[in-house]
């Protein structure tokens, strides 16, 4: 591994200075390949290009939140969702006067690895790697940077710098790896280079984490509208929720619904963001960080909800929980994504020479033809990155006995 990634000190890399907790790519910790210097990006600007340019990235698109791809044209997607993320992170992290372009990387990386049918997918597709050593949707984002995506003769993966993938793994506090758990890709990386799984990681890992929290919670709350799972009189109950409906009424009177929601919505954004950094600039101020690592041995996320607004939030995910997340339409995708992931993840499982050539080749190259555990890992990898509409017409073209016919 390098010791400095992309080292060019004559980078312009931020229209502000930046604090002294933030992560330089000067200072970057480098890459496990060596790489020639970009001339016209710094190693974290490279880093960001990268995922964007992913072919993962790109199936986003047809990767649903909560719900399935074609139940409407105006729900969020993995991919709407993503750049919603971006863009908070983007907000968030230039008022701390941190690294745009790392904070919005790991952002942009940070949903990679979830499953078609979002995180029912991912609870089947779970149960399905029970016994060869399981699955986790944040191990499996990282797996895409570092070994799934082959854009490059040199390597397998996107070769990125430590800090995009210290942050992917650590951006929610402290990774705790055991044997045999499903943390297949950070036991591997660990192997490369040194991650300090113990530590916390940057500020712009832990923007990214908690511009996460902002984007879905309330985005599920208008996608929960606009799917009629609940109504704008059952929010008045929830206190975040309520209070900001009342400041939006107080302001601009009577609105039609859809404004109502527009207003709500974008003033619920922007009292987490507020809070998030006025509790972030106290708890800075009180460790008086004078480089990233002081961040990393903080001992405690310096990104962060005041304790008030961590309970609203809760009790907003309270809410969608019971109302959204098990509401009786969601439930009945349960019955179909569980036939859908388990009966693919059987079949290949047992007849690999069902995958496309591709995939065979990769069940081969890892030892898999003989070996059911790593045949496995192969084939969830391969259900992992799948398309909410690919792995439905996979399902059909392997089980319906007409489908050639249609």
């Amino acid at each position: 591994m390098s010791n400095l990634a992309d080292t060019k000190p004559s980078y312009n890399y931020c229209a502000l200075p930046l604090a002294a907790y933030a992560c330089v790519p000067e200072l970057s910790r480098g890459r496990v390949h060596d790489e020639p210097v970009s001339e016209h990006r710094n190693a974290f600007q490279r880093d960001r290009d990268r995922i964007i340019h992913a072919s993962a990235f790109r199936r986003l698109k047809y990767k649903t939140q909560v719900f399935v791809y074609d139940e409407g044209d105006h729900f969020r997607t993995r991919l709407t969702h993503t750049l919603e993320v971006a863009q908070i992170t983007r907000s968030i992290a230039r008022e701390l006067m941190v690294n745009e372009d790392l904070a919005e990387g790991i952002a942009l990386a940070h949903d990679l690895g979830h499953t078609p049918f979002a995180h029912i997918g991912e609870e089947y597709l779970s149960k399905c790697m029970e016994p060869y050593g399981g699955f986790e949707h944040n191990d499996q984002s990282l797996r895409v940077l570092t070994t799934l995506e082959r854009k490059y003769p040199q390597w397998n993966g996107l070769n990125l710098t430590w800090e995009t993938l210290e942050g992917v793994v650590k951006h929610n506090g402290p990774h705790k790896i055991s044997k045999d758990g499903p943390e297949v890709a950070v036991r591997e990386l660990q192997e490369q280079m040194d991650l300090e799984l113990e530590g916390h990681a940057s500020v712009e890992a832990q923007v990214a984490a908690l511009s996460d929290d902002v984007a879905y919670n309330n985005h599920d709350v208008e996608d929960g509208l606009r799917a009629k799972l609940f109504t704008l009189k059952d929010l008045e109950d929830v206190r975040l929720l309520g209070g900001v409906m009342k400041k939006v009424r107080d302001e601009h009177g009577k609105l039609e619904e859809r404004y109502l929601v527009n207003e709500t919505i974008r003033n619920m954004i922007g009292t987490m963001v507020n809070d998030v950094l006025r509790e972030t600039e106290g708890r800075l101020k009180e460790l008086n960080p004078k480089s990233a690592d002081d961040i990393r041995g903080a001992g405690r996320q310096m990104v962060a909800f005041s304790e008030d607004m961590r309970e609203q939030v809760d009790e907003l995910r309270t809410f969608l929980f019971d109302r959204m997340y098990r509401h009786y339409t969601i439930n009945r995708l349960h019955l179909k994504v569980e036939r859908i992931v388990t009966d693919l993840f059987t079949a290949f499982t047992k007849h690999y020479d069902v995958l496309p050539d591709n995939w065979q080749e990769r069940v081969e190259e890892a030892g898999g033809v003989d070996d059911e555990r790593i045949r496995a890992r192969v084939v969830c990898d391969y259900i992992a990155g799948m398309t909410d509409r690919y792995a439905i017409r996979e399902h059909e073209r392997l089980f319906d006995l007409y489908w050639d016919l249609k």
